[in-house]
């Protein structure tokens, strides 16, 4: 169902809701994992003969009960973004073998009100809280290995998502 390039890497869909609360300022919408303490952007790969807008909207019902007219569709980013997997989760069993993700990222603004948002949507849900925080926040929080991958989305994005064009100073150092 799902693909795996000749690289290893999945492809896959990231979705950065947007929301503007009275202060003007760009929040997103930040999604806990079912039982878990982990925050992470919705996101999921993308099946056989599948676009990725059509996985960024598959996705979207699935994991948050939006519909397409809930949202509108701000922009994408220009190329594939990538991350690879910690040794540790890389299921050496399977074939072929995926070593990451490979990710187009959508920003999308939504439209719908709060209250339609429904993380019992899907067969299986994914999430179990969301909360609105800041734009660059996820870029600190979400799991290490996949922070960089979220930084160069959020840079690519932040212009069209009406966010500071870069993180506050100092914010990624190490």
């Amino acid at each position: 169902m799902y693909v795996i390039d000749s690289d290893g890497f999945r492809p896959n869909v990231g979705i950065i809701v947007l929301g503007m609360p009275a202060d003007g300022r760009a929040r997103v919408l930040w999604a806990k994992r079912i039982g878990q303490q982990a925050w992470q952007f919705p996101q999921g790969g993308i099946k056989r003969g599948e676009t990725p807008e059509q996985a960024c909207f598959r996705e979207l019902q699935e994991e948050l009960g939006l519909l397409p007219e809930h949202v509108e569709v701000l922009g994408v980013t220009s190329d594939w973004l990538r991350y690879r997997l910690p040794k540790h989760l890389v299921r050496r069993g399977r074939r072929p073998v995926c070593i990451g993700q490979k990710q187009r990222w959508f920003v999308l603004r939504l439209l719908a009100q709060e209250a339609d948002v429904r993380l019992d949507a899907g067969e299986r849900p994914e999430f179990d809280a969301w909360c609105w925080v800041d734009y660059w926040q996820p870029a600190r929080e979400v799991v290490f290995f996949k922070r960089e991958v979220y930084r160069q989305a959020l840079e690519e994005l932040a212009g069209i998502a009406g966010a500071p064009d870069a993180p506050p100073p100092g914010e990624f150092a190490d």
